[in-house]
C-alpha cells in the first residue's frame, strides 16, 4: 500500500493543478464539482463551476433557485439530468438536514444523482473519510497498474477495480490519494499514448511492465452509434418566436426547444406533414437555415431548421411564445441554441 501511495501523494503534492474547488471548506462545493466532473473535461468545469457558485453559493440558495435559472446556468455542460438532482438534491437537502450534506453514506447516497462514485469522493475529499471512489481516470489508472484483464465496465470488473482501490488507500489520506489518481490519470496515463516516462508509479505499473498499458483498461466493444434526422420549424411572428418545452424526464429534460420532428431522407417536404401528425402543429414551411449536428452519448443527430409560418396552434401547455429579445432567458441544449443564434 505504501509503496503505491508515497510516491503518488509527493508527486500529487508536486503537480495537482490548481481548481476552484480544491481545498475548499464548504462540502457542497465538492459535491457540485464533483457532478460537473462526471463526463466532462476539468477545464470545461472550471468556468461553469465558478459561475454557479456566483449564483448558488450554498445549498438553501440552490434549492430555492427556480429550476429555470438551474438549467440556464448548467446550459452547454450537457447531461441535464446531473442539474435536475443537484435541484432536487438540494431540496431535500435543505429540508431534511438543515442545508448540510449529510455525513452519514446511506443518507448521502439516498439523494438523487448520487451514486457509489459520487458518495466516495465527497465523504473522502469533503469529510476527511477513508471512503474509495472509482472514476474513469482511477478506473484506468488501476486497471493498468495491475494489469487487469477483466473487462474493466463490467460488474466483474468493477468489483475488482473497487476492491483494489479500497485496499490500497492510506488511511487518513483518502482525500488527497483519491484526486491524486484522478490527476495521475488525467495528466500521464492517458487514454491513449500514456506518459509512462512521467509517471511516479511506473516501476510498479504491471501493465507496463507486461508490454499491455496500451490495452488498459479492457472495454466492452462499442455498439454502432445510430444517426437520426430531424426538421425544425422556426416560427417568428411580432418579434416573438415560439417555442417548446421537453418534457421533465428523458434527454434535455425541461430545456426548450424549437418544435421539431424526426423525419426520413427529405426533411423540407416531411416537415409540415410530420409536426401535424405528431404535435397537431400546422405550419407552412419557408427558407431554409442550414443545418445543425451533434453527437449526443448514445447517438448522433442532424437538424435540418427552416422559417415557418404557423397556420394553427394547438392549445398545449408546453408551447410559449417567446420574445426574441429573452431567448437568452431559456435554457437550450446546443443544437436549438446555435438555431436561436441564427435568427437573432
Amino acid at each position: 500500500m505504501k509503496r503505491l501511495s508515497t510516491p503518488l501523494l509527493k508527486w500529487y503534492a508536486r503537480h495537482r493543478r490548481p481548481m476552484p474547488w480544491r481545498n475548499h471548506p464548504d462540502p457542497y462545493a465538492v459535491w457540485v464539482s464533483e457532478i460537473m466532473l462526471q463526463q466532462t473535461r476539468v477545464e470545461t468545469v472550471i468556468p461553469y463551476f465558478e459561475k454557479w457558485m456566483k449564483l448558488f453559493p450554498n445549498v438553501k440558495t440552490l434549492a430555492n433557485a427556480k429550476e429555470r435559472d438551474v438549467l440556464n446556468a448548467w446550459e452547454g455542460l450537457g447531461y441535464y439530468t446531473r442539474a435536475r438532482n443537484l435541484h432536487k438534491a438540494a431540496k431535500i437537502v435543505a429540508s431534511d438536514f438543515n442545508g448540510k450534506l449529510p455525513r452519514d453514506l446511506q443518507a448521502l447516497r439516498s439523494l438523487p444523482g448520487i451514486g457509489r462514485y459520487t458518495v466516495g469522493a465527497i465523504a473522502s475529499i469533503a469529510f476527511k473519510m477513508d471512503e474509495p471512489t472509482l472514476d474513469g481516470n482511477i478506473r484506468r489508472v488501476l486497471s493498468r497498474l495491475f494489469d487487469v484483464s477483466e473487462y474493466a465496465d463490467s460488474s466483474a470488473g468493477e468489483k475488482i477495480l473497487w476492491e483494489l482501490a479500497a485496499k490500497n488507500l492510506p488511511k487518513g489520506k483518502a482525500g488527497d490519494y483519491n484526486q491524486a489518481l484522478m490527476e495521475l490519470g488525467a495528466t500521464v496515463c492517458l487514454p491513449k499514448n500514456p506518459r509512462c516516462l512521467l509517471c511516479p508509479l511506473v516501476k510498479l505499473c504491471q501493465a507496463r511492465e507486461n508490454g499491455m498499458q496500451d490495452l488498459r483498461p479492457v472495454l466492452k466493444p462499442k455498439k454502432r452509434t445510430p444517426q437520426y434526422t430531424h426538421a425544425a420549424a422556426v416560427i417568428v411572428e411580432r418579434g416573438r418566436v415560439l417555442l417548446s418545452q421537453r418534457p421533465a424526464g428523458g434527454l434535455l429534460g425541461g430545456m426548450w426547444e424549437f418544435p421539431n420532428v424526426r423525419v426520413g431522407e427529405d426533411p423540407a417536404k416531411e416537415l409540415a406533414n410530420a409536426l401535424k401528425a405528431a404535435a397537431s402543429l400546422r405550419v407552412r414551411r419557408g427558407e431554409a437555415l442550414g443545418v445543425v449536428s451533434h453527437a449526443y452519448s448514445h447517438f448522433r443527430i442532424q437538424v435540418y431548421p427552416f422559417r415557418c409560418r404557423a397556420l394553427s396552434i394547438p392549445n398545449d401547455k408546453n408551447l410559449k411564445w417567446v420574445n426574441l429579445s429573452e431567448l437568452d432567458d431559456y435554457p437550450m441544449g446546443k443544437v436549438d441554441r446555435q438555431i436561436a443564434q441564427k435568427i437573432k
